[in-house]
This record gives structure tokens, C-alpha cells and sequence, in this order.
């Protein structure tokens, strides 16, 4: 998938840059109380629009008021689905027939039809090439160009024809709109300022009912929901710059739930008798990237283009301490591009795993020709010029706003104890998104970078950190590979699970052995529930982080 795909890295990049007005919990009509039946949540989102064809910041709360086709949750758990009941591939693994429930309805009432996810659909793939191609938001042209048809059969089935194989039909996170209002829009308007502004019509449990930005959005119950009416009365969705404001609303009774704390809130509302805690393992990935450029846009020395230099240095990362350290215990010690809750394709790499070994990172470096010739301590490269570093991250909460400073303290500290001297640059979010890009809008010149991206378990999405179609974009080390491109390519237009899982883990051990990334960690989501009003949340994952899980079914105490 492309810069325009289902990455969910952007999304949660909208959510941590919030401008919330302080005054929302203060308000009486937010003041926490058991008696309206209405939930409250508080996350750092600033969507700027309810229109998911023009914004990736909208996942909360539209992902509440529309439905997917499938998705991610309802080939998970087999209790949660999207538009559709069920689905099956033919036997040609191009041909893909989805029956949407009987009987469903948009919450105005109106019947929601195979005809309408076909539009959906539809109206996405007639966009492309045009000027206004839809491609800018979370429904977008992504994996289209490999479907050949999209057709309403009858009212309750939706046949989709690949032209390839794929599992896109499936995988994809597009959320279905409802034909008769979305029909008459333009595709300018729909990319740019058609604000589709609420009431929204939707087949999700809670609708969209109101929406201040940077203030809160207010969600009612759908009384057409497939399974009855949810039994909470509403949702308010409170919008806040930090998740300082979540803390302190979970702990008066002013917020219900609250996700994204940092680790210090996490433990002290664990302490809280009135408060559940928990912790998810998430799409999410920590990773130090290396600058693999040459000519423009190229580090400042070509070692970094060197996969034995590469190779060296992930023996000095030391990832277990960097969840320990760092993480506070919060994350899985990272391993290659394939994080642990994509279960299906994770693989520890047990027979090439590096080892953290500062000596047999020193004993690497001599050998691939980095000494120190001239006993200063410093290192120098194959062309005799001392190394000097520059490691590059975002200051801002927008990009990495899972990732301590203690990270990046504790990779300068290694590769100095190296004599590989690291200065560490901090950057407003801006800037740092300027520095990444591809050399020909401006980026480049960097030498080593820490970031961040939450993506979703699809094979394309998994491998996205390597793909050539993503330099600049979700590429963030510039590496390419024709092997690695082979081998994405073959998965992209692959079906069957067995083969696609053994064509990644080729495409996984490849890129680890040329290691343009070294994964630091892969990060849990760390959230909160208070015990008092509601009843029927989740274990595992107290809200998912794919669907509208769990106020379909949430029930007043």
C-alpha cells in the first residue's frame, strides 16, 4: 500500500495533535455522572472534519457511525463483524462474494444494501486518474487497482472481481456510506471542503450527532443498529492537547475511559480502586532508521549506505533495556518489521536474531573497515573522516508520541561507548516530517532517525517500511531492493495464507540481514475505564483500536 494507504501511522499522528479547549471537562454538560447513561471518552484527536474521504483524523469517532465491509476486528473475533455477515473467495481466488446482514438499515432509516457498499467502492474507483482522485483520506483509492469489478447482485450480496489475487476485499478499512447522501457530491468537494457535517447516517451502533472541533464530538445511539438499539444512552468523545487532562478526568469521574497514557499515569491510576487498567499489543513499531542514500539527500557518511555498518550497529542496540528503561516494561522488545499482534505472520527470527554485544559490535565495525586509526576514540570511515552522527526525531506528540527521550538517550549513549559520537536533534513535527521526505521534496541529509508508524496486520502494510513505491513516505531509510520488490510484489497479489506467510518471512529475513531499520520495540496501548457507570467492556483490549468494539454492546451499571 502507498503513502495514500490504510496506514494507520497517520491516523493516530491526527490524534496526538489536538488543540483541545480546557474548558470541556469543566462544563456541566461533560461533568462526569452515572445517572445520563452516557460514556465518556477522552483522547488527544483534533479531527478536522467528519468526512472520511478527506482526512485520516477522523477514525474516532466516525469509525463509531460507519461500518467496513469486513476489516480487521471481525476476522479477529468472531463475535464482532462489519457491513457484511459473511464472506467467501471462489475456488478462481479472484471472485469474492460478501452477504451484508438482512434487514440492515442506516440509522435514518432507510435500507443498507449490497448497492451501497458497491457504491462506496465504486465511487472511490471512478476517481482514480482523474484530477481529484480520492486518495487523500482514510476511504481512498488504495488496492483498487487491482479490482476489476464491483457489483451489487441483489440487495443482500456484493461480489468484488481482483484482477489478481488479493485478500484487499477483506483487509481493506474502507468505511460504507450510504449511496443517497453521498451520490450528489463531487469528487472535489469530497476531498476537500465537503464537511459532511453530523447528524451523519451511519450502520454503526453510535452516531455522530454533533461535532465542535477541538472541543468534542457527540454520538447518539443508532435505533436501526443490527442487533437492537445499544443499551448507552450516548457517547461524548472529549478532545484534549495532552493526555495529562485524560488522567485527571479518569481519576475525578469526569471521563469514563481514556487511552494513549503514558506509563507514570498508567501505574498511578493502577492504584485507583475505582479504575480498571489495561494494556494492548497494537500495530505499532518503534524503529531506528538509517539514511541508505547516495548523491542527493545522502547522510553525512556512506557507511550508512554499508549493510555491514548497519549490520555492526544492531549489535549495539540493546532492546530488552529499552523496554525496560524506556518502555517501562510497555512494549515487546523489537525483532524485525513484523510486530507480535499480527499473529498470523510474526517470527521471532531466532536463528539470525542479533544480540546486544558492544564488543561484537566493535569486532563488526573493525572488520567492515571502521577503526580507530588515530586512537582519538572516534572512529573513522572508508574514506578516513571521523564519524559524527546526527539522530533525528520529533519533539511533538504528533509523530512518536509513544517513544521517551530515554530512547534516543540510551542509542547515543551506545554507539558513543562505540566511538561512533551521536548528537541527537529534536524536531517540531513540521520539520521533522521535512527532513524525511524523499530527496526530490526536500528531504534528506539526515544520518540516523527514531520514529514511529501504527499500520494495519496486512501483508503490504507489514512490509511498507521497505517498499519503493513508499521512499519518502512510510520508507522512511530510502532502501530499496529488487529481491524485496519481487517478492511484495508476489504477496500483493496472493490469497492463499500458508503461501503468503512463507513468501514475508523471505521479504523479512532479507531486510533484517540488510538492516536499513533496526526495530526497537513494538509498544502497547496503555488505557484506562472507570468501574462505576458501565458494564460489558472488553479484557483484553478494552476498546478496539479497529471498530466501534465495545459500545455496540456497553450497558449502563
Amino acid at each position: 500500500m502507498n503513502e495514500g494507504s490504510l496506514s494507520r501511522r497517520s491516523v493516530v499522528k491526527a490524534m496526538l495533535l489536538g488543540s483541545a479547549a480546557p474548558w470541556v471537562l469543566n462544563s456541566s454538560a461533560f461533568a462526569g455522572s452515572c445517572d445520563d447513561h452516557i460514556a465518556r471518552l477522552g483522547a488527544t484527536s483534533s479531527p478536522g472534519s467528519m468526512n472520511p474521504f478527506s482526512t485520516w483524523g477522523s477514525f474516532w469517532p466516525t469509525a463509531f457511525t460507519y461500518d467496513y465491509l469486513v476489516g480487521v476486528d471481525a476476522q479477529r473475533h468472531s463475535d464482532r463483524k462489519g457491513f457484511a455477515k459473511e464472506w467467501s473467495v471462489g475456488a478462481d481466488n479472484l471472485t469474492w462474494n460478501f452477504k451484508i446482514w438482512p434487514d440492515l438499515k442506516w440509522s435514518d432509516g432507510k435500507p443498507a444494501t449490497a448497492q451501497d457498499a458497491a457504491f462506496t467502492y465504486n465511487y472511490l474507483r471512478d476517481s482514480m486518474g482523474k484530477p481529484d482522485e480520492l486518495n487523500v483520506g482514510w476511504n481512498n483509492t488504495s488496492g483498487l487497482e487491482h479490482v476489476e469489478s464491483i457489483t451489487a447482485v441483489d440487495d443482500g450480496t456484493l461480489q468484488i472481481v481482483t484482477k489478481v489475487p488479493t485478500r484487499w476485499p477483506i483487509d481493506n478499512t474502507t468505511m460504507i456510506v450510504p449511496e443517497h447522501i453521498w451520490k450528489d457530491i463531487s469528487y472535489a468537494d469530497a476531498r476537500g471542503t465537503f464537511p459532511n457535517n453530523p447528524p451523519l447516517v451511519g450502520t454503526g451502533p453510535m452516531i455522530v450527532s454533533e461535532f465542535r472541533r477541538s472541543q468534542f464530538a457527540r454520538l447518539t445511539p443508532n435505533q436501526y443498529f443490527r442487533t437492537g438499539r445499544p443499551a448507552a444512552a450516548g457517547v461524548i468523545l472529549n478532545l484534549f492537547p495532552t493526555v495529562d487532562s485524560i488522567a485527571q478526568g479518569l481519576k475525578s469521574g469526569g471521563l469514563d475511559y481514556g487511552f494513549g497514557l503514558m506509563a507514570a499515569q498508567w501505574a498511578d491510576l493502577s492504584k485507583d480502586p475505582a479504575i480498571v487498567v489495561g494494556e494492548s499489543r497494537t500495530e505499532n513499531r518503534v524503529f531506528l532508521a538509517f539514511n541508505t542514500l547516495a548523491g542527493k539527500g545522502a547522510g553525512s557518511t556512506k557507511a550508512l549506505q554499508d549493510p555491514a555498518f548497519r549490520d555492526a550497529i544492531g549489535y549495539a542496540i540493546d532492546q530488552k533495556a529499552i523496554v525496560d528503561r524506556a518502555m517501562r516494561g510497555h512494549a515487546d522488545p523489537g525483532v524485525g518489521l513484523v510486530f507480535p499482534a499480527a499473529t498470523d505472520y510474526y517470527s521471532d527470527l531466532s536463528d539470525i536474531r542479533r544480540h546486544f554485544d558492544l564488543a561484537e559490535a566493535g569486532r563488526r565495525l573493525d572488520a567492515a573497515g571502521y577503526r580507530d586509526k588515530d586512537g582519538d576514540g572516534v572512529r573513522e570511515d572508508k574514506e578516513g573522516k571521523s564519524f559524527q552522527l546526527e539522530l533525528i526525531t520529533s519533539s511533538g506528540g504528533g509523530s512518536n508520541g509513544s517513544i521517551p527521550i530515554t530512547v534516543l538517550q540510551l542509542i547515543a549513549g551506545w554507539l558513543g561507548q562505540l566511538g561512533v559520537p551521536v548528537s541527537v536533534s529534536q524536531l517540531d513535527d513540521s520539520a521533522f516530517g521535512t527532513r524525511w521526505r524523499a530527496p526530490e521534496n526536500g528531504g534528506g541529509d539526515w544520518d540516523l532517525l527514531v520514529d514511529s508508524n501504527w499500520l494495519s496486520p496486512a501483508p503490504s502494510d507489514l512490509l511498507i517500511l521497505g517498499s519503493g513505491k513508499a521512499v519518502g513516505t512510510n520508507n522512511r531509510s530510502y532502501w530499496t531492493n529488487e529481491k524485496f520488490e519481487s517478492l511484495l510484489s508476489q504477496i500483493e497479489v496472493t490469497v492463499d495464507l500458508k503461501k503468503s506467510q512463507e513468501l514475508l518471512e523471505q521479504a523479512v529475513r532479507l531486510i533484517y540481514a540488510e538492516a536499513p531499520y533496526i526495530v526497537l520495540c513494538y509498544p502497547f496501548t496503555l488505557e484506562a475505564r472507570r468501574k462505576d457507570c458501565f458494564e460489558g467492556w472488553g479484557t483484553k483490549d478494552i476498546i478496539s483500536m479497529w471498530s466501534y468494539f465495545p459500545f455496540d454492546r456497553l450497558k449502563p451499571v
